[in-house]
C-alpha cells in the first residue's frame, strides 16, 4: 500500500474533489492505490510493464498526457518520483500544468524526494511533508505557471540522436552499446531484431550493416520508443512498444543484438538480462545468431551454454563483454 498517500488523503489534509479524473503519473507495479477512487484514476506510465500490471488491476491507462484524446485538466494529480532528476521534475511539471486542484508528490528519499521539495519552495507554496517509511509526500495547488522551466527539460541532443528525460543513457551514448556495436559483423542477415532498442543507437548501427532487410525495435519504454522514432527514419525499421521478455516476431529472425537491462529500481537483477537471453533463443531461426553485451561480472553464460549450441566472448574490458551465441536450442515447456 502507498502508506503515504493514505495518510495525506486521509489525516494530513489533503483535499481531493469529488468529481473529476485523477492523473496517477508513474505508480511502481506493486503499488497499492486504494486510497483513490478507481473508477477516476487515470494512470500515466511509459513503462510497458508496469502500464500492463495496472490495466490488468482494472486502471485505465496510457503511457503518457500527449495521448490524451483531447486537452483535458485533471481535478487532482499524484506524481511518484521516478529515479532521475530531469524526469521526475518534468512529470511534476506536467502535472502542474494540467491539474486545477492539488498535485501530491511522493518519493523515497533516495529518489530526490528532498531535493525536489527544497527546489518547489522556492516557486510554489507547499503543503508541509508527511514523512513515513524512508520517504515524503506534499501537495501543491495545480493550475499555475511557476514549473514552466521544469517542463521544458524534455528532450536532449547526443551526438544527433534525440534523448529524453529518464530514458536509459539519456546524456551519451553508452558505452557498453559502443562496444557492441564495434563487434557487430558487416553481415547479420537479412531479419534482426534490437531487443530494448532504447532511443535506437544500437538500431542505427544495425541498419548501417549490408543485407539488412527489416529491423524490428522493440522497447519497453514508451518515451525511449519515441525519440527512435525520431532517430531511424529507415523505411526498414518497425517499432513495438512492449516487453521485450514477451514480445514474439510473426516469423523467425536471422539475429537479435541487445544490451539488456540488468536494474529494476536500484537493485541488480541478472534475472532480466537471463530472461532477454531466452526471449532472443526463441525468435532465431535454428541458425540464428544473438549479439550481446554485458557487465562483466553478470553470469549470463550459464543460460546461454543452455539456451545455445555455442557461446563465446569476442571482445570486452575491466567493464564489459561482448558474448556471440549461436544456434539456438528448442526448450520445451
Amino acid at each position: 500500500m502507498s502508506l503515504r498517500l493514505s495518510l495525506a488523503l486521509e489525516t494530513g489534509g489533503c483535499v481531493v474533489p469529488d468529481e473529476g479524473r485523477i492523473a496517477v503519473f508513474s505508480p511502481h507495479a506493486d503499488l497499492d492505490l486504494s486510497a483513490l477512487p478507481k473508477e477516476r484514476v487515470l494512470i500515466l506510465h511509459p513503462r510497458r510493464p508496469e502500464y500492463e500490471s495496472h490495466e490488468a488491476a482494472g486502471f485505465a491507462c496510457l503511457p503518457g498526457l500527449a495521448d490524451l484524446p483531447e486537452a483535458e485538466h485533471f481535478a487532482a494529480a499524484v506524481v511518484f518520483l521516478p529515479r532521475a532528476k530531469a524526469e521526475a521534475r518534468l512529470l511534476v511539471a506536467q502535472a502542474a500544468a494540467v491539474t486545477a486542484g492539488p498535485v501530491l508528490v511522493d518519493g523515497a528519499k533516495t529518489d530526490g524526494i528532498d531535493s525536489i521539495l527544497k527546489n518547489l519552495r522556492k516557486l510554489t507554496e507547499t503543503s508541509a511533508p508527511i514523512s513515513k517509511a524512508h520517504g515524503k509526500i506534499f501537495w501543491f495547488q495545480g493550475g499555475n505557471n511557476a514549473l514552466a522551466d521544469w517542463g521544458c527539460e524534455a528532450a536532449a541532443e547526443v551526438a544527433g540522436f534525440t534523448t529524453a528525460p529518464g530514458v536509459f543513457s539519456a546524456d551519451g551514448i553508452d558505452p557498453a552499446s559502443a562496444l557492441l556495436a564495434e563487434c557487430l559483423p558487416q553481415k547479420l542477415g537479412r531479419s534482426v531484431v534490437d531487443l530494448g532498442a532504447g532511443w535506437g543507437y544500437l538500431s542505427s548501427q544495425i541498419l548501417a550493416r549490408a543485407g539488412v532487410e527489416q529491423l524490428h525495435l522493440v522497447e519497453a519504454d514508451y518515451t525511449a520508443l519515441g525519440c527512435a522514432r525520431q532517430n531511424i527514419s529507415d523505411s526498414r525499421a518497425r517499432f513495438y512498444w512492449a516487453d521485450a521478455r514477451k514480445w514474439k516476431p510473426a516469423e523467425a529472425v536471422n539475429t537479435v543484438v541487445m544490451n539488456p537491462p540488468f536494474h529494476s529500481g536500484r537493485s541488480a537483477e541478472p534475472e532480466l538480462g537471463q530472461a532477454f537471453i531466452a526471449a532472443a533463443a526463441d525468435m532465431l531461426v535454428a541458425s540464428g545468431h544473438l549479439w550481446m553485451v554485458a557487465n562483466r561480472h553478470l553470469p549470463y553464460e550459464t543460460v546461454l551454454g543452455v539456451r545455445f549450441a555455442a557461446v563465446s566472448e569476442v571482445a570486452g574490458n575491466t567493464r564489459f563483454k561482448v558474448l556471440h551465441a549461436q544456434r539456438p536450442r528448442r526448450i520445451k515447456a
